[in-house]
């Protein structure tokens, strides 16, 4: 066995790393090179920023997207009722004066259905 052997000959040891290029330079040297980037995008044409129509149409297409995967729809609704039982019953279990006479003011479905538009 050789002495060269014994060290790694890329670093101290296989843990935690030195951060090294960008990340490793000063935050103040680092705006200035994302500034320099950023100019840069907007002079060639590649930056763009939605406003806020674009933002919605954008949004509408992906939430068209999710909702045909039914299953993936179950499964978050589950998880939605799961969420609200077990703060019904903490609340229940706390004696939060509030929550009850929140949870038993008006029926189960009442408060769903209020804030989602027919």
């Amino acid at each position: 066995m050789n002495a060269s052997s014994s060290s790694s000959p890329r670093g101290p040891s296989p843990g935690r790393r030195e951060p090294r290029g960008f990340a490793a330079m000063d935050p103040e040297r680092q705006r200035e090179i994302a500034r320099k980037g950023g100019r840069a995008a907007h002079r060639s044409g590649n930056a763009h920023q939605f406003d806020s129509e674009e933002a919605r149409e954008a949004g509408r297409k992906g939430g068209e997207v999710v909702s045909q995967d039914r299953t993936h729809m179950a499964r978050i609704g589950a998880r939605g009722g799961e969420a609200r039982g077990a703060n019904r019953r903490q609340q229940a279990q706390s004696g939060d004066k509030d929550g009850e006479e929140a949870a038993g003011s008006e029926p189960e479905d009442a408060g769903m259905s209020a804030r989602r538009p027919h």
